[in-house]
């Protein structure tokens, strides 16, 4: 088996990290600590559930880590619609983040099911 770096899950997930980082930089002053910084901790919290799940050695654990990483997700999916409806993104970049964010939501699932079925 591989390092976990290697797979296109933690790839996507870190990619999305990238991704936030760069949007909450234009984030008006008064979100560095509210809405930034929420923002960050959660994304951060997808693929490092993904490293931390990759490691444990029962798939019960395994699929403990994914679920969190998947929860982590849905909750930065409302910081994405937050983040539009206070004009600190456009409508365009929501659409990408949110695609980008399906797409991660996935690629969870479809590893939750591959370790559930070894």
């Amino acid at each position: 088996m591989g390092l976990v770096y290697d797979l296109n899950l933690w790839k996507e997930s870190h990619q999305l990290v990238l991704d936030v980082y760069k949007i909450v930089a234009n984030f008006p002053k008064e979100e560095m600590f509210a809405l930034s910084n929420q923002m960050k901790r959660c994304v951060v919290s997808i693929p490092a559930n993904i490293v931390e799940g990759y490691k444990k050695q029962t798939k019960a654990h395994q699929i403990h880590f994914y679920n969190i990483s998947d929860t982590s997700l849905e909750e930065l999916k409302y910081y994405f619609l937050l983040s539009k409806d206070l004009n600190y993104i456009t409508s365009q970049q929501y659409k990408i983040l949110i695609n980008k964010s399906e797409e991660v939501g996935k690629m969870i699932s479809g590893y939750i099911k591959h370790i559930q079925n070894k």
